[in-house]
């Protein structure tokens, strides 16, 4: 916020998404480098929407590694969930949200993860460019058709065998 404030002041204008998401992994990594100071856990995401430059999303590693992502994922088996997500070029939002729970639900491992909710949210044109949790209605229907998708594959696994 800082940031985003001292930009505006001497600026004039909001900061862009890429300048805040460079500046913030500058000082994510700067922890990274002296002992004395105990480094970042966990990685984030920067998401910004506007009329000239559309949908933006950045991740930040504890590291203080910044790439920029047309769809991303967060945790455990996040690699898999994130080559995938980036893979869904397509232009209905409802599409993405069944598809992205459906991707996150085959990445889980079962055996070796504990139990999980599904969270997803969204920022472009449908939501007037602010970030929103998916509604509860589109959410229950990604799950359904994610665990729906798992059962088929199950299902024609057992037969294969």
């Amino acid at each position: 916020r800082e940031e985003a404030s001292n930009f505006r002041t001497n600026y004039g204008y909001d900061i862009p998404l890429k300048h805040l998401a460079d500046r913030v992994a500058m000082y994510v990594h700067a922890y990274t480098l002296y002992s004395a100071v105990r480094p970042f856990g966990c990685s984030f995401m920067l998401g910004s929407y506007d009329d000239d430059d559309g949908a933006q999303l950045y991740m930040i590693d504890p590291s203080g590694v910044s790439y920029g992502y047309w769809g991303c994922a967060i945790g455990k088996a996040r690699q898999a969930a994130k080559t995938e997500i980036e893979k869904l070029q397509v232009g209905c939002f409802s599409f993405i949200v069944l598809l992205s729970g459906q991707i996150i639900y085959i990445v889980h491992d079962e055996v070796k993860d504990k139990a999980f909710e599904l969270e997803l949210s969204w920022v472009g044109e449908i939501t007037n460019g602010k970030h929103e949790i998916v509604p509860k209605d589109i959410r229950e229907e990604a799950e359904k058709y994610a665990k729906e998708s798992l059962k088929e594959e199950d299902e024609s696994d057992d037969e294969n065998m």
